[in-house]
């Protein structure tokens, strides 16, 4: 704390210097109190914590038929773009990547469960930014914000949560099928299952004492262990990859490989996993705000956020962009709490994780090969963190409980997102008319229960 009361002469840099000049009255370093020095070392911080993006999200999209080297770079050229542009335009210490949830969604609901190909599925992601872009522009974000309930925003946020981790039980092995309880815990002779339990013990003990890149450090631990523990195929878990390092690769199976001939020719049913992406980004990205700049102190007097157009902006181009490299819904990174917990105050603290982004594209050919067993663990913790906002709900009122519960839990146990949303919904809606509060439910509320009940009826016809 001394540390930004204090006068600090290391951070004091000659103004003479024109590199220093320049940087300074581009991201305003005096007037946030901060230094060179002290942004890169945020960027740094900021990028150890959200690192592991690079592993696990070409793992999860890898499921629906994507090449997984060529996802490995879409991931890190959609967050080199998204970080520079927060940086550069909103001058905000906020990173940019592809979003956790939403990968999820495109690969098991979207492309698995729906069977919509992933170029449609990428092709509806963008189509989904651009509607982010108008919104982000315009007063109807404020309208959004207020007129969503709680209730809803937080159960279908929660329900994500439950589904990412039951995925990555189910695909690391810990969670297997059972003819009579549908589903049971792996065996434990087995070794790559007790490799996974061994990695639910270890990462939340990191996270929880606070070891800096607590995530990406686990996901290494476990690849490398895997490298000696005999997988269900008679060969390790982690195979040996065929380098190191080597020339980053441009994802040239992914790019610019959208169908929007598909997307329009199944619109009706696509229509509710447009509105999920809508929502998902745009309450992602508000909370994201809100946190980093509140922790930052960079809001205003009034409790505006600075830039906000800017950054809501960034989020929806790099959601246009993403899809165009081969990956799904890009957003900003609660983790860039922790950079801002090491100083960082400005759009320079993007910049740098942007550059260590293009550092890592030529470490590809490690990423390729970390195993289910070794990202399972992690994305049980970003579940864990994505259910923490029912701590704001009292659950004593059935009618927010009802909602909420209705969602999550029949999300996970029919696998299917829209189910719960759909149930949630309309049972929010149903609850408010008996509480005699019809007029209290927002036209948009409205408007949603019709979307999942139309839903409903051209799924009923197709199965």
């Amino acid at each position: 704390m001394n540390e930004m009361t204090q006068p600090q002469p290391a951070s004091a840099e000659p103004t003479s210097n024109p590199a220093r000049g320049s940087l300074d009255r581009i991201f305003r370093l005096t007037e946030r109190d901060t230094s060179v020095g002290r942004e890169v070392m945020a960027g740094a911080t900021t990028f150890a914590a959200m690192a592991y993006i690079i592993a696990v999200n070409p793992a999860i999209m890898s499921n629906a038929g994507m090449d997984r080297a060529d996802l490995v770079s879409a991931t890190a050229l959609a967050a080199i773009f998204g970080s520079a542009m927060m940086g550069l335009w909103a001058n905000l210490p906020l990173a940019v990547a592809p979003a956790m949830g939403s990968n999820v969604i495109f690969t098991y609901v979207i492309v698995k469960q729906m069977g919509m190909p992933w170029q449609g599925a990428l092709a509806m992601v963008a189509f989904t930014g651009v509607l982010f872009l108008i919104l982000s522009l315009s007063k109807l974000r404020e309208r959004v914000a207020r007129d969503v309930p709680e209730a809803l925003k937080i159960g279908i946020q929660a329900a994500v949560g439950t589904l990412i981790v039951f995925i990555a039980l189910r695909g690391a092995g810990f969670v297997v099928q059972n003819p009579s309880t549908y589903i049971a815990m792996g065996s434990l002779r087995s070794p790559s299952v007790l490799l996974t339990l061994f990695g639910l013990l270890l990462t939340p003990v990191l996270v929880v004492r606070r070891v800096p890149a607590a995530l990406i450090l686990s996901i290494a631990v476990l690849t490398l262990i895997g490298l000696f523990v005999p997988g269900a195929n008679g060969k390790m878990v982690t195979s040996v990859p065929s380098a190191i390092m080597s020339w980053p690769r441009w994802p040239t199976s992914t790019f610019m490989a959208l169908d929007f001939g598909y997307l329009f020719s199944h619109f009706i049913v696509a229509l509710p996993l447009l509105f999920y992406f809508l929502c998902a980004e745009f309450f992602s990205t508000l909370g994201t705000l809100i946190g980093v700049t509140g922790a930052a102190n960079l809001r205003r007097p009034d409790g505006s956020i600075p830039n906000a157009t800017a950054a809501f902006a960034t989020d929806a181009t790099a959601s246009i962009v993403g899809p165009l490299l081969g990956t799904s819904v890009v957003t900003a990174y609660i983790e860039s709490i922790t950079g801002v917990q090491a100083g960082g105050r400005t759009g320079l603290t993007s910049l740098t994780v942007a550059a260590f982004f293009c550092f890592a594209l030529f470490f590809w050919p490690v990423f390729v090969i970390i195993p289910p067993q070794a990202t399972a663990p992690a994305l049980v913790l970003v579940g864990v963190l994505m259910m923490q906002g029912l701590a704001r709900i009292d659950m004593t009122d059935l009618v927010n409980a009802v909602p909420i519960v209705l969602t999550l839990l029949v999300t996970v146990l029919t696998n299917n997102l829209i189910n719960g949303m759909a149930l949630g919904t309309l049972s929010h809606i149903a609850l408010e008319v008996t509480m005699g509060r019809r007029s209290q439910i927002p036209a948009m509320v409205w408007g949603l229960g019709v979307v999942f009940v139309a839903y409903a009826i051209v799924i009923a016809q197709i199965f």
